[in-house]
């Protein structure tokens, strides 16, 4: 006999009869203390391979459907929604969304994808690119789902025709998001997962029963979940009444112990956390919370069901070989179905609530594909060093001495109700304490009881997490996401090139650092006055510059640039100024520089064109010393094709004055300024 163990039970009433009421158990084993015969369709149910609660990972992206099931949250939980509304209107995408379908004790944490977000307000700040320059994108606003909710009201007010003040929520937590549309540009740098997928950790359900403070609140203790989905209309759908609730209050305390962890801190012996929907199996659910809590549901012989929480207690039942007519044991020491290791996977709150392989507990080298290793796999266990608990007790039961007997039934030392017995059975059985398994058989013809079980040691629950807590394989870190790098070492040089009739054009050459053959670059240039708006070019991947195209000669520009990745750009850099010049070589100096006065306030500048072609005209200044530095423009006369040779300039001020022409190029680069010599204003 290999298969089986001891598993946790649920109680379940269906319909009204007597029966039902009464005693009727779907189980993941043939473990009932109270003498009622399992049927068969709930036997069916009660051998499924596997529960059908939620995994962690199920709840990662938020539904969409018409009717969605309502999810129950018991405990803290990582999830995503059900949705209810999604609308746009103005470039904001409206989202409301159901985390849980009851109220729930608070939010804990919201999350965008898989990055935590941190709220100003309603308004998330962090991570920064949904906040770039302070500027919001994504707003987020939530609800713990009151008997009497207050609708959104910024949602009543975009949609009036279709979502109005009575739309509340009455009783379900709820989460409204808004997400306002990005410039084309900034889309993949504020929305770089696209539409974010909001999720959230949450502390779930405050209305559990606890019946030691007669009171409800919320709680992670396994076996008030378990009170609580037996008297749900989720689950057993049995009152409080029908609930034995001395046995609740000690697997309660039982759950609450405190155990020390490998790192030496302190935890709850029998504490965590899931979620499932109301069309979930409620066998699935109870079976879960059952094996996770160590906790063996009953049904006492006065009809009220009792639970017998997961701690050793001494056995007040003795059955020794006076009262025992048969007996028979399995020693289990056959190779084939020995269990060498047991590997665990439980929900791991550190990496964001996914699901983690515990250390494996026995030997690590016995490979998956064998049946000598089993498998705990239970998504409400929180804890590294609870399913490695866990995974001792299923060692320590699929390898135990498997006893089955039939004994004298007495009444007044009735075993249907125990979880431990002791058995005097010599030499097989010399004094052993014995974990029953197995429905205890009453056979009122004969007055005898048969029953079966696992040899357990006293120390069962024992566990020193220095020496037995192994240590799990390192979880994958989510990297925290990097912008892309803005450029560095920007530089801009002006150069020229020959164009069809030999003249010369200016374009400016941007540089920068290397960082990446994936990073492509843009170059944005404008004029510093009178713009038309700026323009860009963007370099080939993995180039280190990129050129502007022709530039006006002699103006002055503005240049920036930013790299992009993936649809994504990093900031611009500073500006950069620089000059526009085709023709960096100055023209010949004018010959004959001279001025007279003609009248009151005049001078009239005279002077030979250079014989250059690449004259464009000249400046004319005055000073009052014999000095070019610190002169006055007084004007600029522009070359060919009428290239001048004189200018009278008039309004000027009485006094000596001296005078400078200075001829320049087409870029505007000057020749040496000429002396017209001392001239006297009247």
């Amino acid at each position: 006999m290999s298969g089986l163990e001891l598993i946790p039970l649920i109680v379940s009433s269906l319909g009204t009869t007597v029966f039902a009421a009464n005693a009727l158990y779907l189980g993941t084993a043939a473990l009932l203390y109270g003498g009622l015969a399992l049927g068969a369709s709930a036997l069916s149910k009660a051998l499924a391979p596997k529960p059908t609660v939620p995994k962690p990972e199920d709840g990662t992206y938020n539904l969409k459907q018409s009717v969605p099931s309502l999810p129950i949250v018991l405990g803290r939980v990582k999830k995503a929604s059900d949705y209810v509304f999604l609308e746009e209107v103005n470039g904001n995408a409206y989202h409301i969304l159901v985390p849980a379908g009851h109220r729930i004790n608070r939010f804990v944490q919201h999350f965008l994808h898989d990055e935590a977000v941190t709220l100003s307000g309603s308004v998330v700040v962090s991570p920064a690119h949904f906040f770039p320059k302070n500027k919001s994108y994504v707003s987020i606003e939530s609800r713990l789902g009151a008997p009497a909710e207050t609708a959104y009201g910024d949602v009543v007010a975009a949609f009036p025709t279709i979502w109005t003040s009575n739309h509340r929520g009455d009783g379900l937590a709820s989460v409204k998001m808004i997400c306002k549309t990005a410039k084309a540009d900034d889309v993949m740098k504020v929305y770089p997962n696209q539409m974010p997928e909001h999720s959230s950790v949450l502390e779930g359900s405050p209305d559990i029963y606890d019946p030691r403070i007669d009171a409800y609140t919320y709680t992670t203790n396994l076996a008030l979940f378990r009170l609580w989905h037996l008297t749900s209309p989720y689950g057993g759908k049995l009152s409080i009444s029908d609930m034995y609730l001395p046995d609740w209050e000690r697997a309660a305390d039982v759950c609450d112990r405190l155990i020390v962890n490998r790192f030496g801190g302190v935890e709850r012996l029998y504490h965590g956390g899931f979620w499932f929907r109301a069309n979930n199996d409620p066998a699935d659910v109870g079976r879960t919370i059952d094996e996770a809590g160590e906790l063996v549901v009953y049904e006492r012989a006065d009809g009220t069901v009792g639970v017998h929480g997961g701690a050793y207690y001494e056995p007040s039942i003795i059955l020794t070989r006076n009262e025992i007519t048969a007996f028979s044991l399995d020693a289990n020491v056959d190779p084939a179905v020995t269990v060498l290791a047991v590997r665990g996977r439980f929900t791991d709150p550190e990496d964001l609530y996914n699901t983690n392989d515990a250390a494996i507990y026995g030997d690590p080298y016995i490979g998956e594909d064998t049946q000598r290793t089993v498998t705990v796999d239970n998504v409400s266990v929180q804890s590294h060093n609870h399913m490695q608990r866990m995974q001792k007790l299923k060692y320590i039961r699929r390898n135990g001495v498997r006893v089955s007997l039939t004994a004298h039934y007495d009444i007044d030392a009735d075993p249907s109700y125990e979880r431990f017995i002791r058995v005097q059975y010599g030499p097989k059985l010399a004094d052993a304490i014995i974990e029953i398994t197995a429905k205890p058989v009453i056979s009122l013809k004969d007055m005898t009881i048969t029953l079966s079980g696992i040899v357990v040691p006293e120390d069962l629950y024992v566990f020193n997490s220095a020496v037995e807590e192994g240590i799990p394989g390192s979880s994958v870190v989510p990297m925290p996401r990097g912008e892309v790098p803005v450029p560095e070492n920007f530089g801009v040089l002006i150069q020229t090139e020959v164009v069809s009739g030999g003249s010369s054009a200016a374009y400016a050459l941007a540089t920068w650092s290397h960082v990446s053959d994936a990073l492509t670059y843009e170059l944005e240039w404008e004029r510093v006055t009178t713009s038309t708006g700026p323009q860009t070019a963007v370099s080939t991947s993995g180039a280190d510059q990129v050129r502007s195209a022709y530039l006006a000669d002699g103006v002055q520009y503005r240049f920036r640039l930013r790299a992009w990745s993936s649809g994504a750009s990093s900031e611009w850099t500073d500006y950069l100024t620089r000059t526009a010049t085709a023709d960096p070589n100055p023209p010949s100096p004018v010959s004959g520089a001279n001025v007279t006065v003609p009248g009151a306030g005049q001078a009239s500048f005279g002077w030979t064109p250079p014989n250059s072609l690449n004259y464009a005209g000249v400046r004319i200044y005055s000073n009052t010393t014999n000095s070019f530095a610190g002169s006055t423009l007084l004007a600029t006369e522009y070359g060919p094709p009428n290239i001048p040779d004189g200018r009278v300039i008039t309004g000027l001020s009485a006094g000596t004055k001296y005078g400078f022409i200075e001829a320049f190029n087409t870029s505007n680069i000057p020749a040496a300024p000429i002396a017209t010599g001392a001239f006297t204003v009247t």
